[in-house]
């Protein structure tokens, strides 16, 4: 096997910057430099956004920062011993010690094993002494080879002990009937070093307070599941996962604690304190069954959450579903018009040819006039999702699973009676508050298995769909009607003016709330577009071409003025070229989380130009995603092309003069100090 450290590898004792991007950058460049990377630039992307996802800075100055990524070629081990200690997010301050683990991204078990244990040995205060008193870059090799063969040196007495990933159900049995016994599960998004990290500190914290706690790691390298006769006897569980834990339902009905993998390493004593006293708790968070008391666990946790972060969160889990039905289908319709012409949409023509033709029996002998109706049919049936999949999973955000079928019953009666999205989001509303309300019934043992396949699903269709077509469903079509033979009256002034408020909606919070609602209007009218009827179509293409502008500006700002951003800015910005022509509004978020106040306002001022311009030049789309690669979509494309490259200038021109001018005496007080300290 492939050495994983070696003396090239390493760094003794020198400055290296003073973030985290600055450390990794040099890491990646070792490990490039030793052939271990196809390319610098590609692993440390890889890595820094690993790090910005969770810190990998852990108690005892030391930091873990890793990654997978198909830049690594062989995985490596690279470390540096800092003189001037860096930032990593650890709650007890800087790191001096810095291991970065590259695992190429299909990395074997044998490697991934190796990287787990260093990851634990670097919780064990006298490995991380010796590394501190190493004179060599050899004498590191040796202290880390060492510790990945199990060497009595890297694992002295005062160490961590050993995780019992499986231990038999004997072992549990035997345990005296005093001392709690807990078990836990770790789990991180790469699963190399936190998962493992995490489980050898709450292994040694138990055993310091007397605990019986037992841990199943489920990282990279696999895991063992602990026996069910061990959990069966556990008083309670832990959760330290970033990660949704595999096979949960082994654990339902136990008092649970849930936290992220890091707490596991920074707080490991109180997860177990919280756990012995949930065991003891009977009012305590527990696992879920997977049926009616799943929907009332998943109330509990909500509880604390304000009735706004509550709709919002719903609305957006339907709107999140939905999109890949509306993505789908309008490219296919796209596609359809494309190849057979827009007349294809008119009357019963596409019926006929697909009910009188096949492949071996082409219309007029035209392949590209069948495969166009196909095309077209298929995109058709795909938007008929739209309003019963936006309903569905609205009321699968209210009531779990139990609300998905009377979800998307509500929803299909919503387009029956022509309510639209309005009635999609009221029927979602109403199915999903139903099942949740028939999910908290005490029912008898013998009927729960019923309740979440049969009873919920059967009685709040009955409510919510019984509404809909009784009461709700005519006005609600009615008001759509409204709104639609409004949409298609706009004209001059007043489409400028709805322009102008989609794009400050579509740049306000870049794929937040406010962008969805603007971007669901949009597609929620895209199947009634025409060109009798182009207005929804015109509402389309202004909704997208705004939504282009704030991550192309941002990478526009980038290149204009390389030093008014920050390496992982410069990063950014050159992902925000592809993102931004995608139509993918959130390659503008990391900019806006690090300088929300002028970021934000400069993209709405770009993203109200564009919509204008587009609403005001008649640009159409009957592609609901998609940036500039569904061209063929995009009617009057010069002006949607120009449009979109204005906004983005003048954002990008905006931005830089507000980060030039904007509160500038501040910043610069602030700044003043840091040469001298340096």
């Amino acid at each position: 096997m492939t050495q994983l450290i070696t003396p090239q590898l390493v760094s003794l004792d020198q400055n290296l910057g003073d973030s985290p991007a600055d450390v990794i950058r040099f890491l990646a460049g070792k490990v490039a430099a030793a052939g271990r990377a196809s390319e610098v630039e590609g692993l440390f992307a890889d890595a820094f956004a690993r790090e910005q996802k969770t810190a990998t800075g852990v108690p005892g100055g030391i930091a873990i920062p890793h990654c997978r990524s198909i830049a690594v070629t062989e995985p490596a081990l690279a470390m540096a011993r800092l003189s001037q200690k860096v930032d990593f997010g650890a709650k007890d301050g800087p790191a001096d010690i810095i291991f970065f683990i590259a695992a190429p991204e299909g990395a074997d078990q044998e490697h991934l094993k190796l990287l787990s244990k260093l990851a634990r040995s670097l919780i064990k205060k006298d490995f991380t002494a010796a590394l501190r008193a190493a004179a060599t870059e050899q004498d590191i090799v040796d202290l880390v080879e060492g510790a990945l063969a199990d060497k009595p040196a890297a694992h002295a007495a005062g160490s961590a002990a050993p995780v019992a990933e499986a231990a038999p159900a004997s072992a549990s049995a035997a345990s005296p009937a005093g001392p709690k016994r807990v078990v836990a599960v770790t789990a991180c998004p790469t699963g190399i070093a936190h998962t493992y990290m995490a489980a050898d500190s709450l292994v040694a914290a138990a055993k310091e307070m007397g605990v019986d706690l037992q841990v199943e790691t489920q990282g990279s390298g696999g895991f063992t599941a602990l026996d069910p006769a061990v959990i069966a006897a556990a008083d309670a569980v832990i959760f330290a996962v970033d990660v949704d834990v595999r096979g949960k339902e082994r654990f339902a009905g136990k008092p649970v604690i849930n936290a992220p993998v890091k707490r596991g390493i920074d707080e490991p004593a109180k997860m177990v304190q919280e756990a012995i006293a949930a065991a003891s708790d009977p009012h305590a968070h527990r696992v879920p069954h997977f049926g009616a008391e799943e929907n009332a666990e998943h109330a509990s946790e909500a509880a604390s959450e304000h009735l706004g972060t509550k709709v919002k969160k719903v609305l957006l889990t339907g709107v999140s579903y939905m999109i890949p039905f509306v993505a789908g289908g309008g490219l296919l319709i796209a596609l359809g018009f494309l190849l057979a012409g827009y007349d294809i949409a008119l009357g019963t023509k596409a019926n006929d040819i697909l009910a009188h033709n096949t492949l071996l029996d082409l219309p007029n002998g035209n392949l590209a006039l069948y495969l166009g109706t196909v095309a077209f049919k298929i995109g058709g049936l795909s938007l008929g999702f739209l309003v019963p999949a936006l309903a569905g999973y609205i009321a699968f955000g209210i009531a779990d699973r139990p609300g998905i079928a009377p979800g998307f019953v509500a929803g299909a009666v919503a387009g029956f009676m022509g309510a639209g999205f309005l009635g999609g989001l009221v029927g979602g509303l109403l199915a999903g508050l139903t099942a949740h309300w028939i999910g908290t019934f005490s029912v008898p043992r013998w009927l729960r298995g019923l309740m979440p396949v049969v009873i919920i699903p059967l009685l709040a269709s009955i409510v919510a769909s019984g509404l809909m077509f009784l009461v709700l469903g005519g006005p609600i079509a009615w008001l759509t009607l409204q709104l639609n033979t409004w949409l298609t009256g706009m004209t001059g002034a007043s489409a400028v003016a709805l322009g102008i408020i989609l794009g400050l909606m579509m740049c306000f919070d870049l794929g937040g709330p406010v962008n969805k609602v603007a971007y669901s209007f949009a597609v929620a009218g895209l199947g009634a577009g025409s060109l009798a009827n182009p207005a929804p179509l015109q509402i389309m293409a202004a909704v997208m071409a705004a939504g282009m502008v704030p991550p192309l500006a941002m990478a526009l700002a980038t290149v204009l003025n390389k030093k008014g951003f920050s390496l992982a800015e410069r990063e950014n910005g050159k992902a925000a070229w592809l993102l931004g022509a995608s139509f993918i509004s959130e390659g503008a978020i990391p900019f806006a989380a690090a300088d929300p106040l002028r970021v934000i306002p400069a993209s709405m001022v770009g993203g109200a130009v564009t919509g204008a311009m587009c609403m005001a030049f008649g640009v159409t789309s009957q592609a609901p995603h998609g940036g500039i690669f569904v061209f063929f979509a995009i009617g009057n494309l010069a002006m949607f092309v120009i449009s979109i490259i204005i906004g983005m200038v003048i954002t990008a021109l905006v931005l830089l003069a507000l980060k030039r001018w904007a509160v500038r005496k501040p910043v610069e007080a602030e700044q003043a100090p840091v040469p001298v300290a340096a």
